[in-house]
């Protein structure tokens, strides 16, 4: 079929009111309408839809669009009619969601040749009375949407994409166009092999998305981040992605709470509900959806001005996909990440136990997400790199590492000692075993496996556990070492690592990675304000209360830290709080401290804001959503029934540790716990009383780690955590 330039802008400007097409649009159409099938690579926001759109509506027959959700068949449904109105038979859906009165509505216009475009799930496609009603009509093209999904490699695989191939050759050949925003040169290769198109021109648009700005945050406090970042930013409309269903739920109430406009959206609510809530978030009734990656996928909104990650993706096709729902009329994009390393864990922890092939894929996936998160290099240049896109200038300008450079030093001495390490042990062991190791902390596990007594135990001491987890971690990334996630993420050293060993060379690391190891889930406990992280306290106000501290703690005869935290008076510095509840929005300031202490605090701080005229940041205090853990009434239940640690731990499935930290949110959240019956019965009095006179005279924070190295090794560390626990309690409580 030949169809005239003239012809095609014609209706380009009669169906979609644009005067001249995107791009590669009008040369994709026009192969298409040629007969010939069609690879096309075009990012998020670059009209992908009407490369088959405009070609179905003047082709004869009708053409078959397979999608993956059916929230985005139905916008782009709707999107259809709203273009060619009062013939609403132009464009259908067809899958399971639909009543048996509206299938034979769309069989009738089919058959009567009234439907130009038919959205079909993958599923549906396979069904026999589909392929055989499609049997009966003639077929212009087939377009097979969102495409990734047929490759293993891609971020969303699903394994009913691999045979629309067997299906179209069923039904009946014809053209064939394959559309995705995200496909590395692998993944493309895999989809044109899969639907036996390695014939088809491939058009690739550039990946480059220059109004998009990219920054990684360390995730010690991204609740508080969040609401203080869409607060500074009012009305405007924005994502926010989760991996789990109640994150997304516990987000999206907290936003409410402080007074943001937010619902939620993720496979566990019922269809209704999901689409209400997606129309909601299209029609501007609110500012902000929480999903999971389930969300936005052929959303047309082109005003979204900021999609955030609360936790990183599993993939770069992912992340790029999802930042990509950002800025789509070109105009402002903020794509904010928020990383800790404890993420990436828990991810490969959800791996163990899936078939092998199916881990690599994953594990080398998730280790090019760490190496971007990670890295000081342009994330602009990282992303393009991994599309296969060159990017040439040096810094782009809109991203924090091109904009807020990081340190970097030699690390080959340090990346020796590393795999020297590795290679003298029998056995393989995790990251933080070997930090520790290498730190010189003497940990129960390091001495269970004697480790304290190796040659090379401490041989890092002049850095910190933190500093050795980071140089491991980069080592990961430059594959000198490598993890086996089936055995439980222990670490060895690859061929290239050993070619370093014997002759190293200059190895350029980052230094002072900023991102945590992990964040504390509780809403509760407080951790320190952004702004106290790049100073902007009120330094007059923070020497008033450490003078206030340090004359209570000399009456009552306590350690200053004991009373607040400096990172407290940080925060006092920044919020001024006046009430009890404004106080416990800061750091490591639960209900038990703000009114055990506060008095004092609170009629220093108003006095001060009103003798100098201060304007209190009211729309900064985070108001926390009632903490409805089970876990946390059933400890506090079960420690006042004196039942065994143990005991609690294994009717919860957690492992010590886990329950320890549970144990230390509900503390510093207020809550007085009385463990002093387990204490007694499993550590030796003398150990307790030396420990509790550690924290009560010397102890100039409750840091863990502070405590380890001043006690000695001596001391074992879920002691010291029992016994701080009962000091929080006893005293700063």
């Amino acid at each position: 079929m030949d169809i005239d330039s003239s012809v095609l802008h014609a209706k380009l400007k009669e169906f979609f009111g644009f005067d001249s097409f995107k791009g590669d649009q009008e040369e994709i159409i026009k192969e298409l309408v040629a007969g010939h099938n069609a690879f096309v690579l075009m990012p998020t926001g670059g009209g992908k839809s009407l490369c088959y759109q405009l070609p179905a509506l003047v082709m004869e027959g009708t053409a078959i669009v397979v999608s993956p959700l059916i929230a985005l068949m139905k916008n782009q449904v709707d999107a259809i009619r709203g273009f060619v109105s009062g013939n609403d038979g132009i464009a259908h859906f067809l899958n399971s969601s639909l009543p048996k009165s509206q299938i034979n509505e769309v069989h009738e216009d089919l058959l009567s040749g009234a439907t130009k475009l038919l959205y079909v799930a993958p599923e549906s496609l396979t069904k026999p009375e589909n392929i055989a009603l499609l049997k009966e009509i003639k077929i212009s093209f087939y377009a097979i949407d969102e495409a990734h999904c047929i490759s293993e490699w891609g971020h969303d695989f699903r394994p009913e994409y691999r045979r629309i191939r067997a299906i179209i050759d069923e039904i009946g050949p014809a053209p064939v166009i394959a559309l995705t925003a995200t496909a590395t040169p692998k993944v493309q290769n895999d989809i044109q092999k899969n639907l036996g198109m390695l014939d088809a021109r491939v058009f690739k648009s550039s990946f480059n998305r220059p109004n998009l700005y990219y920054e990684v945050r360390d995730k010690s406090d991204p609740k508080r981040d969040i609401i203080k970042f869409i607060k500074q930013n009012p009305g405007k409309s924005g994502i926010i992605y989760c991996l789990s269903r109640k994150k997304v739920e516990e987000l999206a109430e907290l936003l409410n709470v402080n007074g943001i406009r937010a619902l939620p959206y993720h496979a566990g609510l019922d269809a209704k509900t999901r689409a209400e809530n997606q129309d909601k978030f299209l029609m501007e009734e609110v500012d902000v959806i929480v999903a999971t990656i389930a969300f936005g996928m052929g959303i047309d909104k082109p005003d979204v001005r900021f999609v955030i990650h609360y936790d990183i993706p599993k993939s770069i096709e992912g992340y790029y996909q999802e930042t990509g729902r950002a800025g789509r009329d070109g105009r402002e994009g903020k794509c904010i990440t928020f990383y800790s390393y404890k993420d990436i864990q828990k991810l490969e922890k959800f791996m163990q136990g899936k078939p092998v092939a199916e881990q690599e894929i994953g594990k080398q996936l998730l280790l090019e997400t760490v190496a971007y998160a990670e890295s000081n290099q342009c994330r602009r240049k990282l992303l393009l790199n991994y599309f296969g896109e060159d990017y040439t200038e040096d810094n782009c300008g809109a991203c924090d590492n091109c904009l807020y450079p990081k340190k970097q030093f030699d690390g080959q001495e340090e990346m020796s000692l590393v795999i020297e390490l590795i290679q003298s042990l029998p056995e393989h062991f995790k990251t933080e075993h070997l930090a520790n190791i290498l730190a010189g902390e003497a940990n129960s596990l390091i001495k269970s496996y004697r480790h304290d007594e190796l040659e090379l135990f401490g041989a890092g001491k002049d850095h910190t556990v933190r500093f050795w987890c980071a140089v491991i971690h980069q080592g990961l990334i430059l594959h000198l070492l490598d993890k086996e996630i089936e055995s439980y993420g222990l670490i060895n050293v690859t061929e290239k690592g050993l070619e370093f060993y014997e002759k190293p060379y200059e190895l350029m690391l980052t230094e002072d990675r900023e991102f945590v190891d992990g964040e504390d889930d509780d809403d509760d406990v407080q951790a320190i304000a952004a702004v106290a992280k790049g100073g902007g306290g009120d330094p007059v106000l923070l020497s008033m209360l450490k003078d206030l501290r340090r004359d209570m703690a000399r009456r009552l005869k306590l350690q200053p830290w004991v009373i607040f935290g400096d990172n407290s008076l940080e925060d006092m510095t920044i919020l001024y709080p006046e009430t009890y509840d404004e106080l416990k929005n800061c750091q490591g300031v639960g209900e038990g401290k703000s009114r055990k202490f506060g008095k004092e605090f609170l009629a220093l701080i108003k006095k001060y804001v009103e003798e100098n005229d201060i304007s209190r940041p009211d729309d900064f205090v985070v108001k926390s959503v009632v903490n409805k853990s089970a876990n946390k009434v059933y400890i506090i239940q079960s420690v006042d029934r004196k039942l065994p640690l143990e005991d609690i731990a294994e009717a919860k499935g957690l492992e010590m540790e886990e329950l320890l930290d549970e144990i230390e949110a509900i503390v510093y959240s207020g809550t007085k716990l009385d463990l002093n019956y387990y204490i007694e019965q499993n550590i030796d009095d003398d150990i307790v009383d030396d420990i509790y006179a550690y924290f009560r005279e010397d102890a100039e924070s409750d840091s863990l780690e502070d405590a380890m190295k001043e006690l000695g090794s001596d001391y074992d560390e879920r002691e010291v955590r029992l016994v701080r626990i009962k000091f929080l309690c006893e005293v700063a409580n």
